[in-house]
This record gives structure tokens, sequence and C-alpha cells, in this order.
């Protein structure tokens, strides 16, 4: 059955995005290894292994599944000697590029910065100007970067107190820390402001973007478990991404590594900042439904998970939203009783039983995804 054409998708697609998405800040762009940061950079997404970072096997296996989840980067904590002395090896095993998160021992630093590809400090409490000056001296001498990490709930001592945790207090301890190191030549550098609530953490970006040109490490700092941290990074790193604020982020999640890389691609895909992947849209749950939706929906995602091709699939329960969400999809299944549409490019494609629905949308995904692959490459 063909017929019941619909409005074309693209142009209107297109204006969607100019009216609703601001541009991305350009920003100075650094490299940490091989990955760029900043600039016209795609948006990297990082995490950080909860092993003991001494312990080479167990921090390898957990840099190796961060790999397979699709991190761009991986932060790793150096509390100690023996954690500062296995960065070396630890670098030759690992399949990303490795970040050293250090705080008050310099000493700590020096040695990370001979083998890793960049250092997370706080130059204010590094110590002395002498101590961070030799910081900014080593990852210099290998042109490595620093990451300021600012955190809300550890600001300096003069901060705190004229402040307090507040977006201003931030803002200010970031500018402290980035003339620090300025003063010494060192202008490899990223910046975060991490709060654990979701409206000091976007104040304090929004505050600092026009102030400074490097690039900005998002994330909410300790975010909690799995529900409680996608709700707070989703709101806050989604708003900032779709304000056009951000290079890099990590989505912090309780005890999980391959979740964090999951929820930040969603992150991205849904603010409109990555141009990669199925953007999946299926109906809430009613009476209306007369197929065993959630079912569907579930092998549909299954099914297509490995497509990187950009693309808008929705899997509709009924007619009765089905044709206006296929206007701005790419491709729709709307199933009916006992039947359902496949409708493409606002197109209805044919009619078929439920049993044979499934697999033909499927396969007409496939095709579609090749076809604009190819059409893109």
């Amino acid at each position: 059955m063909c017929g019941g054409i619909l409005p074309k998708s693209d142009k209107i697609k297109q204006k969607m995005r100019k009216d609703f998405y601001m541009q991305r800040v350009k920003t100075k762009q650094i490299y940490v290894g091989s990955v760029a940061v900043g600039g016209n950079s795609p948006i990297s997404v990082q995490s950080m292994t909860f092993s003991k970072t001494c312990d080479i096997q167990a921090t390898k296996e957990q840099l190796d599944r961060l790999y397979f989840a699709g991190a761009d980067m991986v932060r790793v904590a150096v509390s100690d000697p023996k954690d500062a002395n296995a960065l070396k090896a630890l670098k030759e095993v690992s399949p990303l590029p490795l970040i050293a998160d250090i705080h008050f021992r310099y000493k700590f630093a020096l040695i990370a910065a001979e083998s890793v590809d960049c250092i997370r400090i706080n130059p204010g409490n590094i110590g002395s100007k002498d101590r961070i000056k030799a910081v900014a001296d080593a990852c210099n001498a290998r042109g490595i970067p620093i990451r300021i990490g600012v955190n809300g709930g550890s600001l300096e001592k003069q901060f705190d107190e004229k402040y307090g945790a507040t977006p201003k207090g931030m803002v200010e301890s970031a500018l402290y820390n980035i003339k620090l190191l300025e003063d010494f030549g060192f202008s490899n550098i990223k910046v975060s402001l991490k709060a654990s609530d979701v409206l000091r953490t976007m104040e304090a970006y929004r505050m600092l973007r026009p102030l400074v040109e490097y690039p900005f490490h998002l994330g909410v700092t300790e975010a909690g478990t799995l529900p409680h941290s996608m709700v707070k990074s989703s709101m806050a790193l989604g708003g900032l991404l779709m304000e056009g604020i951000g290079d890099t982020m990590r989505v912090s999640i309780t005890g999980e590594l391959e979740e964090e890389i999951k929820v930040a691609r969603m992150i991205l895909q849904y603010s409109g900042r990555q141009k990669s992947g199925v953007t999946l849209i299926s109906c809430p749950t009613c009476g209306r439904i007369e197929a065993n939706l959630v079912k569907m929906v579930q092998e549909v995602e299954s099914r297509i998970k490995h497509i990187k091709t950009p693309l808008q699939v929705s899997v509709m329960g009924c007619a009765v939203n089905a044709l206006g969400e296929a206007k701005h999809a790419d491709i729709a299944i709307a199933f009916g009783n006992k039947d359902g549409l496949i409708i493409k490019g606002g197109k209805i494609l044919c009619k078929l039983k439920e049993e044979l629905l499934l697999e033909r949308f499927i396969a007409e995904v496939e095709a579609l995804a090749k076809e604009k692959a190819e059409i893109e490459s």
C-alpha cells in the first residue's frame, strides 16, 4: 500500500535546530593525547577509574571497559607514591589518553607529567608559587595540558570565606588559578566548575564563559547513583550544551563506568551536539495500544544500537501520534490492530501484518542508515 504523502522533514528539522539551539562557543583548541578539545572539535566524553591506580591489572581492565563503551579519555586518581610511580606502566597499556588527577602533592604531578597526557589539579592547593611553576614547566616541556578543576565543595579558604560555595566563589577561584598558570607562561589549559547541584553548576559555567577563551570540561560532581545523576547531568550538562557551552564532559555516576559513557552520549545526542547514532522516539504506553509496544521498542533499540549514522527512528503504538511524529522522523513504524504502517521520508511505505512488520522495519532502517552513510562519505 502506497500513498499518504506527509510534509518533508529535513527542512523542518533544520529550521528547528536554528531556532532552538545556540551556536557553540568557539574556544581555544588543546590536545589530550590525540584527542582535540575545544575549537571546532567534537565534544569528547570521559570517565574515571575507581580501582587503585597502582593495581595495573585492575585499572587496565577498567580502562578497557571504558574504551569499548566509547570513552575518548580516562582519568585516574594519584593518591600516593605507588600510584604516581605506576603511571608510566599504565600509560603503556592504556587504550585511551590518560589524565592524572592530583591534589596537594606537587611532586606527584611532576612524576605524572613524564608519562600521562593531561594533569588535573587545583593550582591553589598545590602550595607555593615555586611548586606551581615547577608543575607548569614540567607540563610545558612535554606539551601536555592542565585541567583546573574547581569544585564548589572545596574552594580555597579566601574564596570560601568571602563568597561561600557559590557560583561567584567558583568563578573567582578559577580566575585566580588561571592567572597563576598564565603568570608562568602556561596557557595549555582547560577548566571545570563543578558543584553537586544543577543551578550552581550551570550558573558558574555561564559566568566564566565570556571571561576566558579556554575550553570547558562539563560535569556535576557528586551527582549520586544512576537515576539521580541522569537527571542532574541531563539538566545541567544538556542545558549548557544547548546554550553552546562545553567542549568535553563527564557524567559522574556512583559505581558505574559504562553507564557514564552511555548517558553522556545520549545527552550529547539529544542536546543536538552530537550528530551520530539513532535518536529513538517511542510513545508513552496507554489504553489505545494494540500491540506489545514495550517488547517491540526494546527489540528495535537492541537491533539498531550499532548504527552510527544519524537517524531519527520512531516506534509508535497506534495511529494517533504516528503520522505527526513521522513528519520529524527519518523512518517510523506505527502498530495497529494486528497490522501496522512503515513510514519513510514522510511517505507511507507499506502496510503489513504485525508478524511481518518488525523484520521489514529493521531491514528498512539498516538500508536507510547505509544509504545515508554513503551519501555523507
